[in-house]
């Protein structure tokens, strides 16, 4: 047999992989859920219980989970972008917003979760805000508190992508080299 006779077909897989238009649908499920569920339990919390406290904490647990599934995985997962904080040995805190470098985005990115991702993060946040007014305008202060916990924890995740997006300065490969010594402090 002759060695040029056998075709490796390297890099099919992933020609393959990037015609699927969700190659993370669990993340992108995740992402969508939570936030969706947050909205429609302040929206309908009246039929799931007549305790604000109760309504209160579904809705603020709801925004929570959302808030750590964006932070933490569907960001790095559906549009290689992180952000994060650590305090260095003087006790200063220190904001690292990095995106994977743009060879790499090509490959691992998806533009359907891409979409789906900036979205979802703009739409929610468009949506709470809506929420904060019509609670100043019902001059109910208990369901303004609500709403004002819904934009800050969206808005926080949202400015940190936008940094992330537009404003970083460090890539994903390079931090790598830097994070042990952030996590020496621990």
């Amino acid at each position: 047999m002759n060695p040029s006779d056998v075709t490796l077909n390297f890099g099919e897989e992933d020609e393959i992989d990037r015609q699927k238009k969700l190659k993370h649908p669990v993340t992108v499920f995740c992402h969508v859920a939570f936030r969706c569920l947050a909205v429609l339990m302040f929206i309908l919390c009246g039929w799931f219980s007549t305790s604000f406290i109760t309504n209160f904490i579904f809705i603020v647990i709801l925004l929570s989970m959302d808030f750590w599934t964006v932070k933490n995985i569907s960001g790095r997962l559906l549009v290689g972008l992180r952000w994060w904080n650590y305090v260095d040995d003087d006790g200063v805190s220190h904001w690292v917003y990095e995106s994977r470098p743009k060879s790499q985005n090509k490959i691992k990115v998806s533009a359907t979760e891409a979409r789906l991702f900036w979205l979802s993060l703009i739409i929610c946040q468009i949506i709470w805000i809506i929420f904060i007014f019509g609670t100043i305008f019902k001059l109910d202060l208990k369901w303004f508190m609500v709403a004002l916990v819904g934009v800050i924890m969206n808005g926080a995740n949202l400015y940190g992508y936008i940094r992330c997006k537009y404003g970083s300065k460090t890539k994903l490969s390079s931090v790598a080299t830097g994070f042990p010594r952030a996590t020496n402090l621990v």
